[in-house]
């Protein structure tokens, strides 16, 4: 090529790369001291490495070498022993020794993989639990304050590891020990103490909790402690009850109150899984108390059962407020707490038989407005409408069946009470999304309730199978003023109990005039609920067309 041709070249892509850096923006050149100052690389986050975390396998093996150490200490001194080589001042001591041994073990191997060099510790801690209490109730050469002192000791070391090592068996290690204490520590404490004494580490416990954000841990000291005290109080002192009923407030208070403390201060508000696990000792302490209360102060227990009712509703409230948004998992508990306290103290504690059917009446609509003023539905507060329908289910049986109700007031009406609230009902869950899978099961349970009624209150045959024709064409007179097709397709049931009770029923035994009544008005019910059904399926396939 020329070389005349290449300069020239060259002096177009000069030309061009002048242009195209006239048309970028000119950049800021940096002041000598920027210049200077060197430019700091940020340092990219520690990844968390895969293997800190000890496999299936990994846990197997550590916890069965953990395991083997601690009985080679106590075969050793059982070899000891028989060889006549320590006594037993020096057992206690070689054990005691040995599982410290093995906490310092895990402390150097920490660096390693901390949770793996945890077991180590884990193993050490069930050594000096065994010697203290080896010590104490085997040989007797320590008394029992000095065994409490050692047992509070360890526990303490126990919630440090579980710090130091980030594992949870040590809270629970602690847990366990501590609350066990007072059952295998001879020389039995008035019930007093075992109040501060269980009431003391539920608040350390609790404190414990909120402050590592491990919620396993106060959960099983609320567990342990109302079953232990309510297990030794009743075998040692059971005239104590006004203590027992002090220790069951106090420990209702103390994890109530970390409870909604933890959920704030972490963030971690419960989810349903989580409040399924706060479910049982709820109840642990609400039939403890509720027991307590009914032998000693009957005419309290209900009344107490509802102000704890308050005080579960109050907290939830606070956490509420605190979190500002919606606790689903708290939301819950609130509710089965108040479906218990509904259902037992309500229910079957306070009302009178004689008027339970009226009470289950009057529930519906109260529930029903409460849900929908506060937005919940059915989705939070089923365990209310469980109770509700479990409470309205037994009722309306004893109504349809006309059993125990001599003493009810009112109760020629309760069957036409019963089936018009069942017929409001369908008509307002039927379009519900939420609820519109109870929609026929509501509207049968409605026709079974007026077809009772209609036995209960009619004497004649003929005109209680009369009763039911009407019933069913009123049925298919409402489905086509308010295109409801399932209403329509209902009255074919009350047809057919109609027709059968007519045949089966009406006509063994009546005089020739009866049966000739009774199947006249079958046939015309019959024949215009035919008419009627035409209809209602010529408007349906209409509607359709027009969609």
């Amino acid at each position: 090529m020329d070389p005349a041709e290449i300069e020239k070249r060259l002096a177009g892509v000069e030309a061009r790369l002048a242009r195209v850096e006239s048309l970028l923006p000119k950049a800021t050149a940096p002041s000598p001291a920027q210049a200077a100052k060197p430019t700091a690389a940020k340092a990219p986050p520690p990844k968390p490495d895969p293997g800190d975390r000890p496999s299936l396998v990994t846990s197997f093996l550590g916890w069965g070498g953990a395991v083997a150490l601690v009985l080679a200490a106590a075969y050793l001194i059982r070899l000891a022993v028989e060889s006549g080589w320590l006594t037993p001042v020096r057992q206690v001591a070689f054990a005691a020794i040995s599982g410290l041994a093995m906490i310092a073990a895990g402390f150097f191997l920490r660096g390693v993989n901390r949770q793996y060099a945890g077991l180590l510790p884990a193993g050490g801690v069930a050594i000096l639990f065994l010697s203290i209490y080896g010590a104490h109730l085997f040989y007797g050469f320590i008394e029992a304050t000095p065994a409490a002192v050692a047992v509070i000791l360890v526990c303490l070391l126990s919630l440090w590891l579980c710090r130091a090592f980030a594992s949870d068996l040590y809270a629970l290690f602690a847990v366990a020990g501590s609350y066990s204490a007072p059952y295998l520590i001879s020389g039995a404490p008035s019930v007093t103490d075992l109040v501060i004494y269980f009431s003391a580490w539920g608040v350390v416990f609790s404190v414990f909790s909120i402050l590592h954000g491990r919620r396993l841990v106060y959960l099983l000291a609320l567990y342990l402690g109302l079953i232990l005290f309510d297990f030794m109080w009743r075998s040692r002192a059971p005239e104590a009850w006004s203590a027992a009923l002090a220790f069951q407030t106090v420990q209702f208070a103390i994890f109530g109150i970390a409870t909604a403390v933890y959920s704030v201060r972490n963030n971690s508000p419960l989810d349903h899984a989580t409040a399924w696990a706060h479910l049982p000792p709820l109840l642990i302490f609400y039939f403890l108390q509720y027991a307590l209360l009914k032998r000693h102060m009957p005419e309290l227990a209900p009344w107490i059962a509802v102000a704890t009712a308050l005080i579960v509703g109050g907290l939830y409230g606070a956490a509420r407020a605190a979190l500002k948004r919606p606790l689903p998992g708290g939301e819950f508990l609130l509710w089965a707490y108040i479906a218990l306290v509904m259902f037992h103290a309500g229910y079957v504690e306070s009302v009178p038989h004689a008027w339970a059917p009226w009470v289950a009446f009057a529930a519906v609509p109260v529930i029903a407005v409460v849900s929908l003023r506060h937005g919940t539905g059915m989705q939070a507060s089923w365990p209310v409408w469980m109770v509700v329908g479990v409470v309205f289910a037994i009722n309306y049986l004893r109504i349809v069946f006309d059993t125990d109700l001599r003493s009810v007031p009112g109760r020629s009406a309760l069957a036409i009470v019963y089936a018009l609230q069942l017929y409001l009902g369908y008509y307002f869950i039927r379009n519900r999304e939420s609820v519109k899978n109870f929609a026929s099961i509501v509207l049968y349970a409605g026709h079974i309730c007026a077809m009772a009624a209609a036995l209960h209150l009619l004497d004649e045959r003929i005109v209680e199978s009369v009763a039911w024709g009407v019933l069913a064409l009123g049925c298919l007179g409402l489905s086509l003023w308010q295109r409801d097709r399932l209403l329509g397709q209902s009255s074919l049931f009350v047809f057919g109990a109609a027709a059968g009770k007519v045949l089966l029923y009406d006509l063994g035994g009546a005089s020739p005039l009866a049966r000739i009544i009774s199947l006249v008005a079958l046939g015309v019910t019959f024949y215009a609920g035919g008419l009627l059904y035409q209809r209602m399926l010529a408007v349906g396939q209409k509607s359709q067309a027009r969609e």
